[in-house]
């Protein structure tokens, strides 16, 4: 029983973090794309080398800096010391952060491709009807932009469910709390329990073959409907 709790629960906690996480990233992921591939700003690509970041930097790195701004001496601090607390690092709130911060440019960028690819006659088209931008953009934009939104809502839930570095970094392997699955699997080959760790990872491997899949047959889709 208490080898089936030590599994279960890091599949829990991770499925519960890379949704709230996913939520947050298309919250956050969608304007910002669509700034980016709408506005002609001449540093907007500086903005999007910003974003990017988190691809090119080891995660060691990021979540270093991330621990840093969530610990009791920065932001984080500040912001937990309003319901009482000390800090946002170890805690799930900093967990789904970290995650927010790292999936971001897995979701922007079909995000933002998917928008440029609309180009301006649809645009123009609602115009003409007396569309308001608000409008054109909830009713032309983003329904033509599905494709992208699904990839990124996608890239980012698998980027969250095996993301370790900075999960690590900032939330530790505290059971039952920040103990996600790539930090579970870490524990289980230290400690030795070979079984454990063998079952969470040929579950990871199953996971990353329906995502690939998944994005497949939603391209494959989406291709026909056009």
């Amino acid at each position: 029983m208490d080898a089936l709790q030590n599994i279960w629960e890091p599949v829990r906690l991770t499925l519960a973090l890379a949704s709230v996480a996913t939520l947050a990233l298309l919250v956050v992921a969608t304007p910002l794309a669509w700034w980016l591939a709408r506005s002609k700003a001449r540093w907007k690509e500086i903005v999007a080398a910003v974003v990017a970041l988190p691809m090119v930097l080891p995660p060691t790195v990021l979540g270093f800096y991330l621990l840093i701004l969530l610990g009791p001496d920065g932001p984080g601090g500040a912001l937990a010391g309003l319901w009482g607390a000390r800090t946002l690092a170890f805690t799930f709130t900093g967990l789904v952060i970290g995650s927010v911060v790292a999936g971001l440019p897995f979701v922007v960028q079909p995000i933002r491709n998917a928008f440029h690819a609309i180009g301006d006659r649809p645009l123009e088209a609602a115009a003409t009807l007396r569309a308001s931008p608000r409008r054109a953009f909830w009713a032309v934009a983003l329904p033509l932009a599905s494709p992208g939104l699904l990839s990124g809502a996608v890239l980012g839930f698998a980027h969250t469910i095996g993301e370790f570095g900075v999960v690590l970094m900032i939330g530790g392997n505290v059971p039952g709390r920040t103990r996600v699955l790539s930090t579970a699997i870490f524990d289980f080959v230290e400690t030795m329990q070979w079984r454990e760790a063998n079952l969470l990872a040929a579950g990871m491997v199953g996971f990353a073959l329906i995502v690939i899949l998944a994005m497949i047959f939603s391209e494959k889709f989406f291709a026909r409907l056009k």
